[in-house]
C-alpha cells in the first residue's frame, strides 16, 4: 500500500541468494539467472508498495545454512544500525534455512531493531502477528530439508570413497585429475619427480627441514604455489600459506599412502551440516582403498622410509645426516648411540651412561673408526662370498650415467649460483655499512646469516662435486667391468645408502683397557 501524503516512505533492503538447485551462470563474473529474477521481482514489489530502495544485498553460490555469507552478514550489521526499515526476500529460505536463525533474527532481534521482515512468495511478514506460526513451520521444514540434503550428499560421497573414487576439488601434489575418467588420478610427472626426490633424500638420511631447504635452494615451488602456477585456485590454511617448502609439507608427504597407489580419504569430517568446519577423524574411520591409481613411490622405498620415520633417526647437523644415525647401539644397555663433536671429529656415545648411574659403562667410538671397521668386514665378506667372474658376466652397466651426470651438473650449477649470490650480498652489505646506510649491528647480524647460508651451500656443492667425480669415474672406466665392480665390493668409504641397505644395526662397546680395540658386532640385513 502506497504511503499517504506527509508520510515518510519506508526504506527497503533487498536480500537475494542463489540456491544450490538453481545455479546457472553464463560466466564466472555474472550473477545467476536466479539472482537476476529475484532482484527484478523484489524491486518491482518494493516499487508497487511505494517503498524507497535502500540497496540490494546478493550472495551468489552460497548455501542457506552457510553463516559466512558476506552479504548476509553485511545486511545484519546494517539492520542493527537501522539503515533501513524493511528486509525483503523472495522466500524465507533465501534468508536462511536454519530454524535457529529464524528465531534469533526474524522473531527476536529484528523487532527489537525496528526491522520488518517480508518474504513475498510464502507470505511471511513480521507485521502480521497472525502468521508467526507459519513462519516457524517454514523454518522447521527448511531445517528438515537441510538435514535430509546433507545426509543424501554424505551417503553418495561415502559410497564413492568406499569404491576408491577421488572426490576432492584438487588432486594431491604429484597427481592430477584424469580428464577422461571422473574420480581417477593420473601422475603429474613434473611434481612426481619432486616427490621421488623427497623420498630418496629422506632414505639417504637427510632430515625433513634439510630437504625443505634443499628444495627451496633449487627454486622448486611448494605444492600450494605449484597449483597456483598451474592456474588452480587452491588455498591452504593461513598458518600454512607461503611459497616455500617447510617441515610439515615434507612430513605430510612422507607419510601419505596415496603415493603408493592407495586412495586415502575422509581424514577430516564436518562438525555438522550447519557448518563447513572440519575436524580430524581417527585413522580407523578413514576410507582407504588399495591400488586405485599408479604409484609414484615403490613399496620397497616406502617401507624403508616408514622404518626410518619410526626410528626417528636424527641428523648430526643441519643439511647432513649421521652416517650411522639410528643404527649404532650400546652393547651394554641397548640404547641408540648419539653423536657428539670435538675439535672437528665426530664420535658416537651411549647417552645412558650419564642418565642411569652404574647402569652402563658407556659405549664410545669415533665415526671414522666405526666406518673403517664396517668397510673392513664388508670387504672380507665380499672376498669370501662373491664370485667376481660371475658378477662380470651378469652385471650390465647402467646406461643412465650420462643422464645422471647431466642432472648432477644442473644441480651443482644452481647451488653454485646461489652461493655466489650470497657472496655478492655480503659484499653489498659492507658497501652499505661504509656508506652509512646500514648500522654496524645490522651489518654484523645480516652478514653472519648470509655467510652461514653460503657455507651451507658450499658444503652441498662439495658433496655434489664428489658424487660427480664418482659418476665421471664410472663413465671413464668404460668396459672395465672388473674395475667398476671393485668400487662397489671394496668401496673407499661408506655412504648412508649403503649403511641403510646392508646393516640392520651395530652393537658397539667401549675400548678394551690397554688396547686400541673397540668391540663391535655388525648385524647385517642379508
Amino acid at each position: 500500500m502506497e504511503p499517504t501524503k506527509g508520510q515518510i516512505c519506508p526504506k527497503a533492503a533487498i536480500y537475494c541468494r542463489l540456491s544450490e538447485e538453481d545455479k546457472h551462470k553464463q560466466s564466472a563474473s555474472d550473477d545467476s539467472y536466479s539472482i537476476q529474477n529475484q532482484k527484478s521481482m523484489l524491486v518491482q514489489y518494493a516499487a508497487s508498495q511505494g517503498w524507497d530502495l535502500y540497496g540490494i544485498y546478493s550472495d551468489d553460490d552460497y548455501a542457506g545454512a552457510d553463516r559466512r555469507r558476506p552479504e548476509f552478514n553485511r545486511l545484519l550489521k546494517d539492520a542493527e544500525k537501522h539503515k533501513f526499515d524493511i528486509i525483503l526476500c523472495k522466500t524465507q529460505s533465501r534468508f536462511t534455512r536454519e530454524l535457529e536463525l529464524v528465531e534469533k533474527y526474524i522473531h527476536g532481534l529484528f523487532p527489537i531493531w525496528g526491522i520488518r521482515f517480508i518474504s513475498i512468495v510464502d507470505n511471511a511478514d513480521t507485521a502480521n502477528k497472525g502468521n508467526k506460526k507459519s513462519r516457524q513451520i517454514n523454518g522447521l521444514v527448511n531445517e528438515w530439508y537441510l538435514e535430509d540434503l546433507s545426509e543424501n550428499i554424505r551417503s553418495v560421497l561415502t559410497d564413492r570413497r568406499k569404491n576408491g573414487f577421488h572426490i576432492g576439488s584438487f588432486a594431491l601434489y604429484g597427481y592430477k585429475k584424469d580428464p577422461g575418467h571422473k574420480g581417477r588420478l593420473i601422475i603429474d610427472e613434473e611434481a612426481a619427480a619432486v616427490v621421488r626426490e623427497v623420498f630418496a633424500l629422506f632414505a639417504q638420511g637427510y632430515g625433513k627441514t634439510a630437504i625443505a631447504r634443499m628444495l627451496n635452494d633449487k627454486g622448486i615451488p611448494n605444492p600450494t604455489e605449484y597449483k597456483r602456477l598451474q592456474g588452480l585456485h587452491y588455498r591452504q590454511p593461513k598458518s600454512r600459506q607461503g611459497t616455500l617448502w617447510k617441515y610439515y609439507a615434507i612430513s605430510d608427504m612422507l607419510a601419505n599412502e596415496m603415493y603408493i597407489g592407495n586412495m586415502v580419504q575422509g581424514k577430516y569430517g564436518s562438525v555438522s551440516y550447519k557448518t563447513k568446519q572440519n575436524r580430524p577423524r581417527p585413522k580407523n574411520e578413514w576410507y582407504i582403498v588399495e591400488g586405485t591409481h599408479e604409484p609414484i613411490i615403490d613399496k620397497c622405498l616406502w617401507n624403508q622410509v616408514q622404518a626410518l620415520i619410526a626410528q626417528k633417526a636424527k641428523p648430526f647437523h643441519s643439511g647432513t645426516v649421521g652416517l650411522f644415525a639410528g643404527k649404532a647401539r650400546c652393547m651394554y644397555c641397548g640404547y641408540t648411540m648419539r653423536s657428539s663433536q670435538n675439535h672437528g671429529t665426530y664420535y658416537l656415545k651411549c647417552p645412558n651412561r650419564h642418565v642411569a648411574k652404574d647402569a652402563c659403562i658407556g659405549a664410545f667410538i669415533s665415526v671414522t673408526g666405526l666406518e673403517q671397521a664396517v668397510l673392513g668386514e664388508l670387504g672380507r665378506l665380499s672376498d669370501t662370498c662373491l664370485d667376481i667372474g660371475e658378477l662380470e658376466q651378469h652385471v650390465l652397466m647402467g646406461g643412465s650415467l650420462p643422464e645422471q651426470k647431466k642432472q648432477m651438473l644442473a644441480e651443482l650449477s644452481i647451488y653454485e649460483k646461489k652461493a655466489a649470490a650470497y657472496t655478492k650480498a655480503v659484499h653489498q652489505l659492507y658497501l652499505d655499512k661504509a656508506a652509512g646506510v646500514l648500522s654496524g649491528q645490522d651489518y654484523d647480524s645480516m652478514s653472519k646469516e648470509f655467510a652461514a647460508a653460503r657455507s651451507r651451500l658450499e658444503h652441498i656443492c662439495a658433496g655434489k662435486k664428489t658424487e660427480l667425480a664418482e659418476i665421471e669415474g664410472l663413465i671413464a672406466a668404460g668396459g672395465n667391468r672388473r674395475g667398476q665392480i671393485g668400487q662397489y665390493i671394496h668401496p673407499a668409504c661408506l655412504s648412508r645408502e649403503m649403511v641403510l641397505h646392508f646393516i640392520e644395526y651395530i652393537s658397539v662397546g667401549r675400548r678394551i683397557p690397554g688396547t686400541k680395540t673397540v668391540p663391535i658386532e655388525i648385524h647385517w640385513n642379508f
